[in-house]
């Protein structure tokens, strides 16, 4: 019996070696079943994401419950991003972060719509002091929405380290256990690189897919690849989970030569610090012509992204002459130890290369560890250190007005910095003019401002870019209600907004001449006033929303309606 228990104490200490994090401590965030439509450290536009994506039956307003005891110390209301979020700090050093809320719970709402109105602002970002709003584990917080940048209705589900603010897998914390999960991953594709100066593979010295064959075990195998110089492998997996439809993130990817294990890529906890070197990460230029994410096997050159482990000779394998047959296996797994395993072997081959885009060379070189300067036609690019992740020859020219900064096939780390000459420009024509993007016939904004006397802008992707002015002002459309129509019966109204060109920058409404909060969803473009607020009068209400853009071009809309405040409203006089 002694024997029995010492083992068991043996084996917890093991297993809580393993995974450090509490066990049981976090519960669920909903009381319906949970599944994914998206995992921890899945691979998104310019991020890994940070948290579970949890589905709500394509429906919102479920409840939302504190996965444990502690109190609000963090609150934000955005368009964009988490949209309606609310952060909780919990007593064992924990922050749980619950995003794309419809609306706060009774409580919280009343002090968030407060605060709104006191900043006469929708937008607000909020830090409760300790014990200002305190919840207890199980308590309904919010509900369920689709607000922010959501591509539809779920609920986003974070647990960082309060203190470092590390981003933390909430499977970690045994949340696993709400989930149920038989299906492995499935891969699509798997490339091999050559990448020293004489590396070739299959004949060619561009990347290649790799034929594999799915066998009767799930396994795959992979056609054999002769090759001379250094090497490496991407691969293209996604997962699914039991009853979850959508392609989600895997766990972990591994790559072993010759049994040993040489590099591995495992979703555990990451800074925030390093989401953008996803990235570097994929095969981005792949990425951008074709939407598939190859997951790089190996690195180039070295970058601080701690998810990436046991990082051998950097991911690269020499095959040199007289080496014998060299074998590979990639292993793609889920969280809940499901695998999927592609083997594969390397035969030494001196035949040369018949295939491969040759070197492009320009006379701008762009050090990726230092910075870089070009100028030309009034227009001045700064390239800081570490704005790019490798060196390369830069595309740059400038032809009337329009500069030509490479191709957006290479992704940005930081910023690179524009700026024109303006000299030559009025002041009312500069308040109107922005630095604009192409991306074929469609312009985009970025925000520009005078600084030495020249017009700049800090831009994260590569391409066409030119001055450009915005002469005309949003347009205020689809108004929910006609004017003087009685809404007593009614729980809110709207109207749509949008701008063609530099894009919305403030909406405002007044309500007898009183602020009033109005919500913004930019996705279906509405601007929605409730009359929950209590701001109407008995009778006629004067309304106005003035709607301007980024560049200072405002539109006005003026109206009327009729409202009763009492339960049995009766028809106003109109």
């Amino acid at each position: 019996m002694r024997f029995y228990i010492a083992l068991l104490f043996i084996f917890s200490l093991s297993v809580s070696a393993q995974n450090p994090y509490p066990q049981d401590y976090f519960h669920a965030p909903m009381n319906i079943p949970l599944h994914t439509s998206g995992t921890f450290g899945e691979l998104r536009a310019n991020h890994f994401h940070a948290g579970l994506d949890y589905r709500t039956n394509q429906k919102t307003g479920y409840p939302v419950f504190a996965s444990a005891e502690g109190y609000v110390s963090r609150i934000k209301v955005s368009s964009y991003g988490y949209g309606t979020a609310i952060y909780i700090d919990h007593p064992n050093g924990y922050t749980t972060l619950y995003g794309h809320l419809l609306k706060y719970a009774p409580k919280i709402e009343e002090y968030v719509r407060k605060k709104q109105y006191e900043k006469k602002s929708f937008e607000i970002e909020l830090f409760p002091k300790q014990g200002e709003i305190t919840v207890a584990q199980g308590e309904t917080i919010a509900y369920s929405g689709n607000t922010g940048g959501s591509g539809g209705p779920h609920l986003h589900f974070e647990i960082r380290d309060t203190k470092t603010e590390m981003i933390i897998n909430p499977l970690l914390f045994g949340l696993d256990k709400k989930m149920k999960d038989t299906k492995p991953p499935v891969v699509y594709g798997v490339l091999v690189y050559p990448l020293s100066e004489n590396a070739v593979a299959d004949g060619s010295r561009s990347p290649l897919l790799v034929n594999i064959k799915q066998l009767a075990d799930g396994t795959y195998l992979a056609d054999k690849i002769h090759a001379k110089g250094k090497i490496g492998f991407a691969v293209n997996a996604t997962d699914k989970s039991t009853g979850s439809t959508p392609n989600n993130g895997i766990y972990k990817a591994e790559l072993f030569f010759n049994g040993s294990p040489h590099f591995s890529c495992e979703f555990n906890t990451f800074a925030f610090n390093e989401s953008r070197y996803v990235n570097n990460y994929i095969d981005y230029e792949r990425y951008y012509n074709t939407g598939q994410r190859f997951q790089r096997l190996f690195v180039q050159t070295p970058y601080p992204l701690s998810l990436l482990k046991h990082n051998q000779s950097n991911g690269q394998f020499e095959v040199v002459q007289d080496s014998t047959m060299q074998n590979y296996r990639i292993v793609i797994s889920d969280y809940h130890g499901n695998k999927t395993v592609v083997n594969g072997s390397i035969q030494y081959s001196a035949d040369p290369a018949t295939t491969g885009e040759p070197k492009h060379i320009t006379p701008y070189k762009v050090k990726a560890g230092s910075d870089n300067n070009y100028t030309k036609g009034g227009v001045s690019v700064f390239v800081p250190a570490n704005a790019f992740y490798e060196d390369f020859y830069l595309d740059f020219d400038v032809k009337d007005s329009i500069l030509y900064l490479h191709h957006p096939t290479v992704p940005v780390h930081s910023y690179v910095q524009i700026s024109y000459d303006v000299s030559g420009m009025s002041k009312e024509e500069l308040a109107k003019t922005f630095i604009a993007g192409t991306a074929g016939k469609k312009l985009h904004y970025n925000e520009s401002v005078m600084e030495d006397g020249r017009l700049t802008a800090k831009v994260k992707t590569l391409g066409q870019f030119k001055l450009m002015k915005d002469v005309t002002p949003p347009r205020i459309y689809g108004a929910t209600f006609k004017e003087g129509d009685n809404l007593s019966k009614r729980d809110t109204l709207g109207v749509k907004i949008s701008d063609d060109l530099s894009g919305i920058g403030t909406y405002d409404a007044f309500i007898n001449g009183k602020w009033a909060l109005l919500h913004y969803d930019y996705k279906t473009r509405n601007l929605t006033y409730f009359f929950s607020d209590a701001i109407t009068d008995d009778g006629k209400n004067e309304l106005k929303i003035v709607v301007t853009d980024n560049v200072g071009n405002s539109t006005t809309f003026e109206t009327y309606f009729y409202r009763t405040q009492n339960t049995n409203p009766v028809e106003n006089n109109k």
